[in-house]
């Protein structure tokens, strides 16, 4: 995981409720109706060995009340004022789960109640990816969808510890993220200066930031919304989040679909070396496509030679950085940043990615880069960023355990050389260490391994060919290394296939209403 997962998922968002508000319907037309799921009794909810500490976070009842500013719609009564509401609740978990009777923390919710009541199947809780990104923010933008899923769930979204109202974490002044964004200085410590930073602030929650743990909060979640069962959405890090939730509570896994996977069966290098082939793969198609536009193609004419032609222009930006009208500079790592980042969306953004480079290249201009950073950054008028690259990086220093050698190095760095020798050389440790945990202020517990979940109900893995952000093979080594895990493959480019396939989405839609599982060595093609 870099922190392209974290840059993407907010743009994503938007596609997302796009689909919702479009409708996803999924073959067949009509669905029936389900019984409504009752509460189960206490004793079924917590697992056997918990303590009564533990038990007691179990039994806990959700106050749900008005979201700030979310509320339903003004003119709406009665059951559709209901159904077009946005709640808001707080969890109570514990801070450290091997001391339950410890300190407490409290994990913001939000859900949109099932808009067909009387057909209503239970909670489906969310993840939009990240890691440092909100739930609730996700389930909050489902108020206005449409389609059985929005009218048969109660869709619910958390914060993962570290982001959003969870544990936020917010290290770096913004002058000082600023520098660390922008700076092409090879000298400069990145990795050091969050680790000091976050030390100095947040010490004594570090150690109880990963993705378990967070795993841990949704079956406390589950439990309080009184479910049996999990029924879980995840996306991109939302798979990682719901694959530890099938491995640490394979009996209480429903309906899991996972699309665009992160898997972590082996170390983090190696996934990295795999995520930059990936987006090397995409980096070369948009450079070649453009050079079908003939003149227009500030690339060239020449589809052999325009990748390397805008891989130079970008690194040249180390010397020659480029102006704009409020008086910051677009640096290398700024428009690396950009083009990586914007690859994501798919061919779709490509003519907007080639409009924002067009005056870069033939003017020298930097101000569309540059608004696409901010963008991608989180960064107000008023120069202040969000703090969700804090959060990614506390999350993934805390499921990231090993720091690698010099040997471990010179080879991921040979192999990097070898299979995405354009977008990794300009700075090779951005794409192999980035975040860098290697000064974080405690070692992680977790180990690479492949996730089985013996007992757990089928999961549905979604995996797109081309995706520059999860690799294809991520999703085929999950769905082959899980117990019952079941492999939906999407044709096509860009990152999730929820969001560039309507197959995939009916597909994942007929499996989290209806049960209903793809065919082995099912394929979507993409939208």
């Amino acid at each position: 995981m870099t922190p392209r997962l974290r840059r993407r998922a907010l743009p994503a968002l938007a596609a997302l409720l796009l689909a919702l508000a479009a409708g996803c319907s999924g073959p067949g037309g009509a669905r029936p109706a389900a019984a409504p799921t009752s509460r189960p009794p206490l004793a079924e909810r917590a697992p056997t060995s918990a303590s009564p500490a533990l038990q007691a976070y179990y039994d806990q009842r959700l106050a749900w009340a008005p979201c700030d500013g979310a509320g339903g719609d003004a003119g709406a009564d009665g059951a559709e004022a209901a159904a077009t509401a946005v709640q808001c609740a707080t969890l109570k978990a514990p801070l450290d789960y091997a001391d339950p009777g410890g300190r407490s923390i409290d994990v913001a919710v939000a859900r949109v109640p099932a808009a067909d009541p009387a057909h209503r199947i239970g909670a489906l809780l969310v993840n939009p990816g990240g890691p440092g990104n909100s739930g609730a923010n996700m389930a909050r933008g489902w108020k206005d969808g449409q389609g059985p899923m929005r009218d048969r769930f109660d869709v619910v979204g958390f914060d993962p510890r570290g982001s959003g109202a969870t544990l936020p974490i917010d290290c770096l002044d913004d002058r000082t993220r600023e520098q660390s964004m922008r700076t092409d200085d090879p000298a400069y410590d990145r990795g050091r200066v969050l680790a000091d930073a976050c030390r100095a602030k947040y010490a004594d929650i570090l150690p109880f930031l990963g993705t378990r743990n967070s795993a841990r909060d949704m079956d406390v979640l589950r439990s309080a919304l009184g479910e049996r069962k999990l029924d879980f959405l995840g996306l991109s890090y939302g798979t990682y989040l719901g694959v530890l939730y099938a491995e640490e509570f394979p009996d209480r896994t429903g309906r899991l679909v996972l699309d665009g996977a992160v898997e972590r069966s082996t170390d983090l290098m190696h996934l990295d070396v795999e995520q930059a082939a990936a987006t090397e793969a995409g980096f070369r198609a948009f450079a070649i496509a453009c050079t079908a536009e003939g003149a227009d193609c500030p690339f060239g004419t020449d589809p052999a030679a325009a990748p390397g032609r805008l891989a130079d222009f970008l690194d040249g930006l180390k010397d020659h950085p480029l102006p704009t009208h409020d008086g910051r500079t677009v640096t290398a790592s700024l428009g690396w940043g950009v083009v990586i980042d914007t690859l994501a969306d798919g061919h779709g953004s490509w003519s907007r990615l080639r409009s924002a480079l067009d005056p870069a290249l033939t003017r020298g201009e930097g101000d569309e880069l540059l608004r696409f950073s901010d963008g991608n950054a989180g960064r107000d008028d008023d120069g202040h960023y969000e703090n969700s690259a804090d959060a990614f990086a506390a999350i993934h220093c805390a499921d990231a355990p090993l720091a690698p050698s010099d040997a471990d190095l010179r080879t991921a760095l040979a192999d990097l050389a070898a299979r995405a020798p354009l977008t990794s050389r300009h700075d090779t440790r951005i794409t192999l260490l980035e975040p860098d945990c290697r000064p974080w202020p405690y070692r992680s517990t977790e180990r690479p391994h492949t996730v089985t979940a013996p007992g757990s109900a089928p999961v549905l893995v979604i995996g797109g060919t081309e995706d520059p952000i999860t690799p294809y093979v991520w999703a085929q080594r999950m769905a082959a290394g899980l117990q019952h895990g079941v492999l939906l493959t999407r044709d096509g480019d860009g990152h999730m296939s929820w969001y560039h396939s309507s197959c995939a989405r009916d597909a994942a839609e007929a499996y989290l209403v209806d049960g209903v599982l793809p065919a082995a060595g099912a394929r979507c093609g993409s939208d």
